[in-house]
């Protein structure tokens, strides 16, 4: 893979953020289990797949890793929650710099038709949520 297309899907900045979020993955004593392979790689992998849409049996090679890997380590990644905590992670880090404006609050609710539904929105109040806008700077 290109080392241009690498920086662009995981910028620096973004791998210092998520690399301390990445569960370990250990070889068992007894054998087997989980190979060492490059994290960056199978990172950079995913991130590639989810926004390309490409199909995980399509990925290729040029990332390093295998289809198989990529899927397993997003599965895995997941479950325990990651891409969560990254996202998390990444809006701290646009707040530390001013880029997150936190005053933006909308309100939204699911409309279904119908008389329950009627009275359900009646009896609930539509609540804001926090919600954020991301600052470019020029």
């Amino acid at each position: 893979m290109s080392a241009d297309l690498s920086k662009r899907l995981v910028p620096d900045e973004l791998w210092e953020l998520d690399a301390p979020l990445l569960p370990s993955f250990a070889v068992r004593p007894q054998g087997g289990g989980t190979a060492s392979c490059d994290e960056r790689a199978v990172f950079t992998a995913v991130v590639y797949v989810l926004t390309s849409g490409c199909a995980w049996r399509h990925l290729p090679p040029t990332f390093g890793t295998s289809s198989a890997t990529a899927h397993r380590r997003f599965t895995v990644w997941t479950e325990v929650g990651l891409w969560r905590r990254l996202h998390r992670a990444v809006l701290d880090e646009l707040g530390v710099r001013g880029e997150v404006d936190w005053r933006v609050r909308t309100c939204t609710t699911v409309s279904p038709s119908g008389r329950k539904a009627r009275k359900a929105r009646k009896a609930r109040k539509c609540e804001p949520f926090r919600s954020y806008r991301i600052v470019r700077r020029r």
